[in-house]
């Protein structure tokens, strides 16, 4: 994430070097297709990164209740067994 962050800093700064020093249509073009592009590869790796997390998130907490389960579990067999 951080790598395109930086890709997109260096991009910015191309764009500002273009409208001060008009280099030309076709760099404009380019420019505005690379961040385009870029911006969608973004976009799809934040959503499937906050997919991932809200899976691991309730795995984790599933974990944890069967883990709770398993303990409540013994304590009512040890109950019994009195």
């Amino acid at each position: 994430m951080f790598i395109w962050c930086i890709v997109l800093f260096v991009l910015g700064i191309f764009a500002f070097a273009d409208s001060l020093f008009n280099m030309g249509e076709i760099f404009r073009q380019v420019n505005s297709v690379l961040f385009m592009l870029i911006s969608l590869g973004l976009l799809i790796r934040t959503t499937t990164k906050a997919k991932k997390k809200r899976k691991e998130s309730y795995e984790r907490r599933i974990f944890e209740l069967e883990q709770q389960i398993k303990t409540l579990v013994s304590a009512k067999e040890k109950l019994g067994s009195f």
